[in-house]
């Protein structure tokens, strides 16, 4: 039986508020969710889904791919469970694989107790049954295991992801306050953008919205940015069937000849910084750069596009009474300069929001790491409402 072909539970994983952004992907990749919840959801599937998956998903965090659930008073209970599956069947000899956990267990009180004894039972299967012991460490390099324990129940998965998908892979300067790129993602796809009427980002950073919103206009996969994902590590793998998943993200890229984008920054070594990771996501040529205050930069008339600013919040960055003054400011550069357009700021700030003299159209929850945040809509109106 090969887990390549054979179906089982997969829960795909995201950041805190991402899962309705997620699922969008999930469902435009034609498969059917059974459960969503705030970090993630659940679909069908066997591992070659999943490395459609791991290629395909801005929004992702972890593709994991379901072993076996059963219940557990104690870490003994995870052992016996983990050292009777077939893992001679599953990692290499000579192999590699690492050991993550998500525990929730009374009996736990640090989850590299329960990592030891999952990495305990498989390296003794393997003396058992081969008399050998694959190597293992923190590095996600190899095989990726992961256990779910939380109070009696435990599920334990093949994480096919490794590394964060997350982080795209493309950025390779973030600036002081980089936004995680599969928020980013979120957040264009959480906006009215019709991706292909103009997409304005001022305050743009190390450009990390406008870049993920290339790549979105564009149908740009973030597969195409990275080589190594967990599922190669795995027996079974038929490198094929990746480079066929990997053949069609490259087929798929679309050219959008007119497309405008536009990203400014008062901050000249943050634009030379967005130009370098926009260089390397393939998209610099998409984007217009440019140095200027946010309220010099320029908005296409009759454009009807999208303006998304993600100003500092005052808590990491920046003084709150200069805040003030600059988000009653993208007030006044929305009104009068953007008529016309959607405009969206996302903060984590609701107090400075206020000073933006906007009445919301909507307020989409998010989290930026810890920080409690808001995409906040505006419809801007040319000239009154009526």
């Amino acid at each position: 039986m090969s887990l390549y072909t054979t179906p089982s539970v997969i829960t795909i994983t995201c950041n805190n508020r991402l899962s309705p952004f997620l699922a969008q992907e999930v469902e435009e990749l034609g498969f059917e969710i059974l459960d969503i919840f705030i970090t993630g959801l659940t679909i069908k599937g066997t591992i070659n889904d999943c490395i459609r998956l791991n290629l395909n998903l801005r929004c992702a965090s972890q593709v994991l791919y379901s072993l076996i659930e059963f219940e557990a008073n104690n870490a003994d209970d995870i052992y016996d469970q983990v050292k009777d599956l077939p893992w001679e069947d599953i990692i290499p000899d000579p192999g590699y694989f690492s050991v993550t956990s998500n525990v929730h267990n009374d009996t736990i009180n640090n989850n590299m107790f329960a990592n030891l004894r999952v990495k305990d039972a498989i390296v003794d299967r393997f003396r058992e049954k081969r008399n050998t012991r694959p190597e293992t460490g923190a590095d996600l390099t190899g095989a990726v295991v992961h256990l779910f324990w939380k109070e009696e129940q435990a599920e334990l998965f093949l994480d096919t992801s490794g590394d964060s998908l997350g982080r795209h892979g493309y950025r390779k300067i973030p600036g002081s306050a980089p936004m995680l790129e599969a928020l980013a993602a979120a957040t264009v796809l959480a906006s009215k953008w019709d991706l292909k009427s103009p997409f304005i980002n001022p305050m743009c950073g190390s450009g990390t919205i406008a870049i993920e919103a290339a790549l979105l206009a564009t149908n740009t996969g973030p597969g195409l940015f990275r080589l190594n994902y967990a599922f190669m590590h795995l027996i079974g793998f038929d490198e094929d069937i990746y480079l066929a998943e990997r053949g069609k993200l490259e087929q798929q890229i679309n050219e959008l000849p007119g497309l405008r984008i536009i990203a400014t920054d008062h901050n000249e070594r943050a634009i030379e910084n967005a130009k370098k990771n926009a260089k390397a996501a393939g998209v610099a040529h998409l984007i217009e750069f440019q140095v200027c205050d946010f309220a010099d930069t320029e908005i296409p008339e009759n454009g009807n596009g999208v303006i998304l600013m993600n100003p500092e919040y005052g808590l990491r960055l920046g003084e709150l009474s200069e805040l003030e003054e600059t988000y009653s400011r993208i007030g006044d550069f929305l009104k009068q300069k953007c008529g016309g357009y959607y405009g969206y700021v996302f903060t984590g700030n609701m107090g400075l929001a206020k000073k933006i003299g906007l009445k919301a159209k909507r307020r989409i929850e998010f989290y930026n790491s810890k920080i409690d945040c808001r995409l906040l809509e505006y419809e801007l109106y040319k000239g009154s409402r009526k």
